[in-house]
């Protein structure tokens, strides 16, 4: 059985007969055993996906099925699904189940997506290699000595290697983004507050947006068209309309697209990324677009701004897990205040702990306005800039990283080494903008190289539109 790229292809071939559900299941069910060294799931819902796939193709069979049969999906470990555990790559929830479904998985379920996993990530998605995980890495499919991003690692990795045709993975400040960028695929981050985080284990409340990893812009059109939308148990939600996004992936016009020169020549960004994306911005010039250089004064300050608010943000939303209601509790205790020290000495990695305790720094007495009020007003500056450029311009066009995926254990002993990962990323993330990555080719190792794009707010309908522009007329080389 050849690829299956495309929920259209699938669903062309289920009509005709090619395939029915329960044999695409098993297609994918043989990939994940084939590839299971990559370690890109953590669990593997064999038995739930092969009977849904059975309800499912007797509901195309008389005519009832949902717009997403066909399609198998799987989600990161920090989503929550009725009766199966939840651990966000950590310890300290050994053992959890969810007692419900997350807002935006329960809205694939209900469109007859079948749902066959949950992946690896870095613990609670804080990391940006997939190396911070208890379950450990996963790995690249295109170099098995490489990382494949983080945080959403191994939802990357699940659908580079066709372990399911989407992910549901999210996006801090890149996590769906750069690990797309270093496994040849697409990955969205919609505007915040496009799709509800009801279900989603918070690690930065203000900053986390559910993201999509998919093989195709068609399919990220549709699934975030299906996930989108208010929802009665998330106030932060917008109540925008939800366009129809799988009717509108066309594009038509010239574009008027802005690059960063401070960006093309920031020493950290290598050669071979450098040059496959000034090759794209001469093919859209080639091809009428318009193309201004512009800096964007404030690239030196977007990673201490990120790192110091999300830190802020998940020394508080982590103070939950203290072994008291739920998940791994130290049996070395003796009293009440031993049993949280060991607790969460025990239960929460090195990583973890680390930003726990930076943002605790941060947020205590005599520092708070020094660091955390600070960068409230910085993340303002960086969001008013950045809303400046779209007066004027359609969309940003960047590197997703100024790497290709690097390899394993390789930036462990510097943490600043491996925050730079994320420089390109934040911009969008701080904004509250929709972001993408797309393949942009390889370089000489045959590692993917991806290529960003923002957009306005909420203008998720003209970003996916000039993507598969981008895919089929521009980076097509």
């Amino acid at each position: 059985m050849s690829t299956y790229d495309s929920l259209s292809r699938i669903q062309s071939d289920i009509d005709s007969g090619a395939i029915d559900c329960v044999g695409l299941v098993n297609y994918y069910l043989s990939n994940i055993h084939k590839y299971k060294h990559l370690n890109a799931l953590t669990a593997v819902y064999e038995r739930d996906a092969l009977a849904t796939a059975k309800k499912v193709q007797a509901k195309i069979d008389n005519g009832t099925a949902g717009r997403l049969a066909g399609m198998v999906f799987t989600i990161k470990d920090v989503y929550c699904h009725t009766g199966h555990a939840l651990q966000c790559g950590s310890k300290i929830l050994e053992g959890f189940e969810s007692q419900f479904t997350a807002t935006c998985v329960q809205r694939l379920l209900d469109e007859d997506a079948i749902l066959i996993g949950r992946n690896n990530c870095d613990e609670f998605a804080m990391g940006s290699s997939n190396e911070n995980s208890i379950f450990g890495p996963a790995i690249n499919a295109a170099g098995e000595n490489k990382v494949p991003g983080g945080s959403s690692g191994g939802s990357a990795v699940a659908v580079q290697s066709n372990m399911c045709l989407v992910s549901i993975g999210s996006d801090t400040g890149g996590s769906v983004r750069q690990p797309a960028a270093y496994c040849g695929i697409v990955g969205l981050k919609p505007n915040y507050g496009r799709i509800s985080r009801h279900g989603l284990s918070a690690y930065a409340s203000s900053f986390d947006s559910v993201g999509i990893l998919a093989r195709s812009v068609e399919d990220t059109a549709i699934t975030l068209e299906i996930m989108a939308g208010p929802d009665e148990y998330d106030t932060t939600v917008s109540q925008t309309k939800v366009p129809v996004y799988s009717n509108h992936v066309s594009w038509e016009g010239k574009a008027k697209v802005v690059c960063f020169d401070n960006i093309l020549k920031h020493e950290g960004l290598h050669e071979e990324v450098r040059s496959a994306t000034e090759q794209t911005y001469k093919s859209l010039q080639e091809q009428g677009h318009s193309l201004d250089h512009l800096g964007f004064e404030y690239l030196d300050y977007v990673l201490p701004t990120y790192y110091i608010l999300t830190t802020a943000e998940a020394s508080t939303n982590l103070s939950r897990y203290d072994g008291v209601r739920f998940g791994y509790r130290s049996e070395k205790a003796h009293d009440l205040e031993s049993m949280y020290k060991k607790t969460r000495s025990e239960g929460f990695g090195i990583e973890v702990k680390k930003r726990i305790l930076l943002g605790t720094y941060v947020l205590s007495e005599g520092f708070y306005d020094a660091y955390f009020t600070k960068a409230q007003k910085v993340r303002r500056l960086i969001k008013e800039e950045t809303h400046s450029i779209f007066e004027n311009h359609d969309f940003i066009i960047l590197p997703t990283a100024p790497t290709t995926a690097f390899e394993l254990n390789s930036h462990n002993r510097d943490p600043l080494e491996m925050y730079l990962e994320d420089i390109f990323t934040v911009q969008a993330s701080l904004a509250g903008l929709p972001a993408i990555s797309l393949p942009n080719g390889t370089d000489k190792n045959g590692m993917p190289i991806g290529i960003q794009v923002i957009a306005n707010t909420f203008e998720e309908e003209k970003l996916l539109s000039f993507s598969k522009y981008l895919v089929d007329q521009v980076l097509a080389k």
